[in-house]
């Protein structure tokens, strides 16, 4: 039986039943929320989780950029934190920021206080909560290079803080408890000259833009390289996938990227059926061609119709 609003009672934030979620996805895919749930502030948050039973599932959606959202849709509740968790404060060279603030947000906070360090996440889609889940990164930058810890709620409601070698960080991936719920992260950098550490931004997100299909319907890179960063003879998963002749593929609506084929693409009317399925049969291609099994990076959620 699905978890309706009439369940709870005292919550601020809005409660949104069979909630259409394609709309907060970057891939513009997806079905609905049983519940969707936006609290208001970290208290709210709190008193919601005090209140959901502990055997219904509970799923974090945050700016969407590297989340393929099924098209059956997401069962339990879908809870999405709102602006007042995404605001950023900086002492000296700390950068306190909220997790729903977008990790470009953040880099230009940084840069305009002439604090060095942050740059990389200029060029990372989506908002602090996932860098921390996932150990974002890009240009041999990672969120476990500046984190110095983090702030979350647990299920029962509880503050959990966590230092950054709590998180038990590797390539992309993180050991953090599934049940956390992330609201702040507290970032150390180094001093600079404000108009040098802009400049260094300008000059990676322009070389996102050059690289990357960033104006299409896509996500963030599909597949974790099968080598960590530094590696000797490191393999990239766009050059496997290149190798493998899947360049420009297709499976209904979605496609590989013609201009970087660690990505893909909705050309407008595709499933997320469509996309899961393309990235499998690149898998597939990939895994026959050069005996790798490629890793998703991006998050697949929800139910399968």
């Amino acid at each position: 039986m699905k978890l309706r609003a009439a369940h709870y009672s005292g919550i601020r934030g809005k409660l949104l039943e069979d909630a259409v979620l394609a709309p907060f996805t970057w891939f513009r895919v997806g079905g609905a929320a049983d519940l969707l749930f936006l609290p208001q502030d970290v208290e709210d948050l709190q008193e919601f989780l005090r209140q959901t039973p502990a055997d219904t599932p509970i799923t974090v959606l945050g700016a969407a950029s590297n989340v393929i959202l099924r098209d059956g849709g997401v069962e339990g509740v879908v809870v999405r934190l709102t602006p007042p968790f995404g605001q950023i404060a900086i002492e000296g060279t700390k950068v306190v920021a909220g997790a729903a603030a977008l990790d470009l947000k953040v880099a230009q906070a940084a840069a305009k206080a002439g604090v060095a360090g942050l740059e990389f996440f200029s060029g990372v889609p989506g908002a602090i909560g996932g860098a921390l889940r996932m150990n974002a990164g890009c240009y041999d930058a990672e969120t476990k290079d500046v984190l110095v810890e983090a702030r979350a709620v647990d299920r029962t409601g509880e503050i959990v803080t966590m230092t950054v070698d709590d998180f038990g960080y590797s390539y992309r991936h993180s050991e953090a408890p599934d049940e956390l719920i992330f609201i702040e992260a507290t970032f150390e950098g180094r001093l600079d000259e404000p108009e040098a550490v802009l400049e260094r931004m300008a000059a990676l997100r322009q070389r996102r833009e050059d690289a990357q299909p960033i104006r299409e319907k896509t996500g963030g890179s599909t597949f974790a390289n099968p080598d960590p960063p530094g590696t000797p003879d490191q393999r990239k998963s766009w050059q496997l996938i290149d190798a493998a002749g899947m360049r420009g593929a297709r499976k209904g609506g979605a496609q590989v990227s013609e201009k970087h084929c660690n990505f893909l693409i909705n050309m407008g009317d595709a499933t997320a059926a469509d996309i899961e399925g393309l990235g499998e049969d690149v898998r597939a291609a990939v895994r026959a061609t050069a005996g790798v099994d490629l890793r998703w990076e991006i998050k697949r959620i929800g139910r399968a119709t």
